[in-house]
């Protein structure tokens, strides 16, 4: 089989510090990332025109699944988690090549010292992850207007409520200067339920913690309700 050696241009900076509490999707959460090119790549030139355009592809590396193997199948969440389908018809990062496409908000690029850096929104990026390449959003050709889209038609829907004991909101607020936007991402990771979806039908855990920027979020379920009950600085 041919095999090819690519370079990555870039790194991802983003809120989410493991795997755990990601969006599924892109643009499900108004996250907001940065795309820190590489300096040799920093070159105003090879991004001229970009700011012309709202959205950008990215394609990027799964990074954080180093030495797991690929799966002929996999089973997707917004089936259950017990319904299998070929791994090529998922967005599944178990793949032959683990490389992944997201659509994302481009907000501004900016140039700080020797590297051109790309502020965005709406990705489902692992902190550090490593970028192939960046290419605009095409609409007329990459918005189809008559698809199909098997079992993904419908965006998620909203499972839980999400609310916050009095420690957690006084952290949050405490944080605000720094992260003003904790408190959204935290609520829209949260309604949309992270768990495995063999999780939710077992039952077996009540409580739960995602890391986001500095912080270890401690949330648990109670009944239709999820409450975040602390915010501690991660070690």
């Amino acid at each position: 089989m041919d095999q090819y050696n690519f370079t990555t241009i870039g790194t991802i900076h983003s809120c989410y510090k493991e795997k755990f509490g990601i969006p599924r999707q892109p643009a499900l959460v108004a996250t907001p990332a940065i795309i820190e090119i590489n300096s040799v790549y920093s070159k105003d030139v090879a991004f001229r025109e970009l700011e012309t355009f709202s959205h950008i592809w990215v394609i990027f590396v799964f990074h954080g699944i180093a030495n797991k193997k690929w799966k002929p199948t996999v089973r997707p969440p917004r089936l259950g988690g017990n319904q299998r389908i070929g791994v090529f018809a998922s967005r599944s990062m178990f793949r032959p090549n683990p490389i992944g496409l997201s659509v994302v908000e481009l907000k501004s690029i900016e140039r700080i010292d020797d590297k051109v850096k790309l502020n965005i929104i709406g990705g489902d990026f692992l902190d550090l992850t490593p970028v192939l390449d960046i290419k605009p959003y095409i609409p007329y050709a990459d918005s189809i207007d008559t698809l199909k889209a098997g079992y993904a038609i419908e965006k998620p829907a909203v499972k839980f409520n999400v609310s916050f004991t009095e420690e957690a909101e006084n952290e949050v607020k405490h944080v605000k200067d720094k992260y003003p936007k904790l408190k959204n991402i935290i609520v829209g990771i949260l309604q949309l339920d992270p768990r495995p979806a063999y999780q939710e039908k077992k039952k077996i855990k009540k409580e739960f913690a995602i890391k986001l920027y500095d912080y270890d979020v401690k949330w648990k379920l109670e009944g239709e309700h999820i409450i975040v009950t602390s915010l501690t600085l991660l070690d």
